[in-house]
């Protein structure tokens, strides 16, 4: 099968960048002709997949977001590709994988935790009333014929934000690197970067991961260690954001908060945490949850988070009832580090990720395209999947 994946850029930078090309990857493998539609390559595209560059505006974003949303199908629609997915806003597409959810959903949650400045502000910017045209575009029956939601908590949100009919969005949760995320780096690895950011031996390290700070919660975090809530306790602040300087400014006064920047060996810096916190305004899957469970940390994060969507047993006590509650925040963190409970949380947070593989993903991700592909009429998604399957699996025996 010939198919299309667009995005306006191919990087490992963001979690959607990371999934894009690791789709193009795995799609590959199975023996698929992979095109892949960018504006903007900053890695070498994985070999054996066809590269394309979309033409357009990369300045201002504003304009770079109407050029590629607008132009990149008419541009796509010369190569005859069997399939065409987005992972990015376009007006037109076969399949769109919604790794963010909704941006109607990601303005009102950020409008309700900012001051009246940004929530005008998000009223009234070019670039968010351009996306949320593109984004209505997008889930009409117009714009894609089908959706994939990385959890249900997105796929929710896409019903109640624009009515999408259930029977169109299948859920298909990312995988994860068992090898390069991995319990081991604690050995070795681990331990050589505590020493190098000078954490005392003994010393318990709270890891957060992400770029945005804001979005993610770094805020609500960061008030903990303000307000010397977690004595003998590091955080340990891994990714980037536009006011990265700011913050490392801010807390240049406190040997145990210690920002990094963004890290390409970042499994190491897993390696060297006891527990990851992302306490999110805003959040989908949330590839650092399951990267850190592959890694054997347990984790405190938001409700809905889709890498929590089958966690089960003591490791659901990290999920948070109010994210804006400093007193929960403590209280869970501390309860998840405690000596005695923590090596049993630690192989429960393995044992999960061991059950989210890419090539599960892959394989429910290749069935939706084969439906696709088949259908000729519009048919509820989950339906023409089963249907899709069942045929190939006459076909092999």
């Amino acid at each position: 099968m010939k198919i299309a994946l667009v995005h306006k850029r191919l990087d490992l930078r963001g979690g959607t960048e990371r999934v894009f090309n690791q789709t193009a990857i795995e799609l590959r493998n199975r023996g698929h002709d992979v095109h892949l539609f960018c504006q903007k390559f900053s890695i070498t595209p994985p070999a054996g997949v066809v590269l394309h560059r979309v033409p357009g505006l990369s300045r201002p974003r504003t304009l770079r977001l109407l050029t590629f949303g607008i132009f990149a199908p008419l541009f796509i629609r010369r190569f005859n590709c069997d399939v065409v997915v987005s992972f990015d806003r376009l007006i037109k597409q076969d399949l769109f994988r919604s790794g963010g959810g909704p941006h109607k959903m990601f303005i009102e949650k950020m409008q309700r935790h900012g001051g009246t400045w940004r929530r005008l502000w998000y009223r009234l910017s070019p670039y968010h009333r351009l996306a949320l045209a593109i984004e209505r575009r997008q889930l009409s029956s117009r714009g894609s014929r089908a959706v994939v939601a990385v959890c249900e908590q997105t796929k929710c949100e896409l019903i109640q934000s624009y009515g999408v009919a259930e029977s169109k969005i299948l859920v298909i949760h990312n995988g994860v690197d068992h090898e390069r995320f991995h319990p081991r780096h604690r050995h070795g690895a681990g331990q050589r970067i505590r020493r190098e950011l000078g954490i005392d031996d003994g010393s318990h390290v709270v890891l957060f991961v992400g770029s945005g700070f804001r979005r993610k919660g770094l805020d609500r975090l960061l008030q903990l260690w303000k307000e010397e809530a977690l004595p003998n306790t590091y955080l340990l602040v891994v990714g980037n954001d536009a006011r990265l300087p700011a913050y490392k400014a801010a807390w240049s006064h406190t040997p145990y908060v210690i920002f990094t920047g963004p890290k390409p060996n970042v499994e190491e810096y897993y390696g060297a945490a006891d527990l990851l916190v992302l306490p999110s305004i805003q959040e989908s899957f949330g590839n650092v949850v399951v990267e850190a469970f592959a890694a054997g940390l347990p984790v405190v994060t938001v409700p809905g988070v889709g890498a929590l969507d089958k966690v089960e047993g003591d490791l659901r006590a990290g999920i948070l009832e109010d994210p804006d509650d400093a007193a929960e925040l403590q209280a869970k963190i501390s309860w998840l580090l405690e000596p005695v409970r923590w090596p049993s949380l630690s192989r429960q947070a393995r044992r999960i990720a061991e059950e989210t593989t890419w090539e599960g993903y892959c394989e429910k991700f290749e069935q939706a395209l084969f439906a696709l592909r088949d259908q000729r009429e519009e048919t509820p998604l989950t339906a023409a999947v089963v249907t899709a399957s069942s045929l190939r699996s006459n076909q092999s025996h």
